[in-house]
């Protein structure tokens, strides 16, 4: 019987190429570049709903004093609840009078340079954004979104 004693033939490298590995940095670079600023906007949105909520609350409040009191004036006065706390929002009364009252939400934290207001009609405004460039300001709607796009 014949036999081979041949040297064995090299075994083949295992591992990526650097072609492989440059191709796949790129592609994550990628997806990065386009998921990062979705994702940020979208835990702005979620934390805007912290002064929606608030100024809701409010203004339910507000006509609930009006029904006992005749009147807007000392609404930040009494009930804690009227003015609400919140980990990205303060709440403040911009006026009260008689018949009229205007609520303020203004950021904080990383929500600084969002401002919201309402008043006793329910009218609401946007004075101030992260970037009014980009997401505006309006004197009819509460803004929520890129694009000056307002709460429903």
């Amino acid at each position: 019987m014949f036999m081979n004693f041949t040297t064995p033939s090299p075994r083949r490298a295992r591992g990526f190429t650097l072609i492989e590995l440059l191709i796949v940095v790129a592609i994550v670079g990628i997806l990065s570049a386009i998921a990062v600023p979705q994702y940020r906007d979208y835990v702005i949105r979620a934390r805007l709903t912290e002064a929606f909520t608030g100024l809701g609350s409010v203004q339910t409040a507000a006509e609930e004093f009006w029904n006992n009191n005749h009147t807007y004036e000392h609404l930040d006065q009494g009930t804690p609840s009227r003015m609400p706390s919140a980990e990205n929002f303060d709440f403040t009364l911009v006026s009260a009078s008689d018949s009229a009252f205007v609520v303020k939400a203004t950021g904080k934290n990383q929500m600084v340079g969002f401002s919201y207001t309402i008043d006793q009609n329910g009218n609401r405004k946007t004075l101030g954004t992260f970037n009014a460039n980009a997401w505006g300001t309006s004197d009819s709607c509460w803004i929520d979104r890129k694009g000056s796009t307002c709460v429903q």
